[in-house]
């Protein structure tokens, strides 16, 4: 077996399932993937593990000690790092021959300029924040490329009420219609449907939030922090990768 044919077996049972020219315009097509926290850090690993060797995390903020339950690339040895960096080197350490692009920044009013986002195949929006978000929506919908977006992961515990369709079907999701609110007060709404993930389950928080004075995200401007648990937002992240992975390879 010749050492490219070894360097590629870990990719043999994706190439097994989707076969080669899957896995080929998996290895060519260029994703983004906006926010790297508890959802699009799990999307990020679940797209370079199945053959996307282009990608490229956007995020402004550092792991916390209170991202380190649910965040993939957050452990007790990567607190105070650029969580771009942190997962960058996570996703290198699995394709080594992969393009990572970690940019250490926001999307927002300011920044939206900088990104080509008709340059990517698809884009997977995984920002907390609504402005931020809306904007994005909007700014990717105007724009040939496929647009896969979340909702709120927060305050969910039940995996079976996680549902994926178009933006226009979510029901139940306090995220999805604070982004309804923006859209109608602004005038301006998203140019065509987009896909996303959801849940219409809301647990109530029942403990105190002691994280405020203590993370480091502070900096990135959270006003606000509700529970979340890792099996639900890596539910949202998986679920995002295999909405981009269907729309590459059909």
């Amino acid at each position: 077996m010749s050492e490219a044919n070894e360097g590629d077996m870990w990719q043999s049972r994706t190439a097994r399932l989707l076969g080669d020219e899957g896995v080929e315009r998996l290895r060519s097509a260029r994703v983004l993937v906006m926010g790297v926290g508890g959802v699009g850090s799990w999307a990020a690993e679940a797209l370079v593990r199945s053959s996307v060797a282009h990608i490229t995390i956007v995020d402004a903020d550092c792991v916390a000690p209170s991202n380190i339950n649910r965040q993939l690339m957050a452990t007790t040895q990567t607190v105070g790092e650029r969580k771009v960096d942190a997962l960058r080197r996570r996703l290198l350490e699995i394709n080594p021959s992969a393009s990572v692009e970690a940019l250490d920044m926001e999307y927002n009013e300011s920044t939206a300029g900088e990104f080509a986002l008709e340059d990517y195949d698809c884009v997977i929006d995984a920002i907390d924040s609504i402005a931020c978000k809306a904007l994005l929506i909007c700014e990717a919908t105007r724009r040939k490329v496929a647009l896969f977006s979340s909702m709120g992961a927060a305050l969910k515990l039940d995996p079976s009420r996680i549902r994926s369709g178009k933006f226009t079907d979510v029901t139940g999701c306090r995220l999805a219609a604070a982004l309804r609110r923006r859209f109608k007060r602004t005038g301006v709404y998203p140019a065509r449907r987009f896909m996303c993930v959801w849940s219409d389950e809301m647990v109530p928080n029942r403990g105190m939030d002691d994280t405020a004075t203590s993370d480091t995200s502070m900096s990135y401007g959270k006003v606000s922090y509700n529970g979340s648990m890792c099996h639900i937002t890596a539910i949202f992240g998986m679920t995002l990768a295999g909405m981009c992975i269907r729309h590459l390879v059909k």
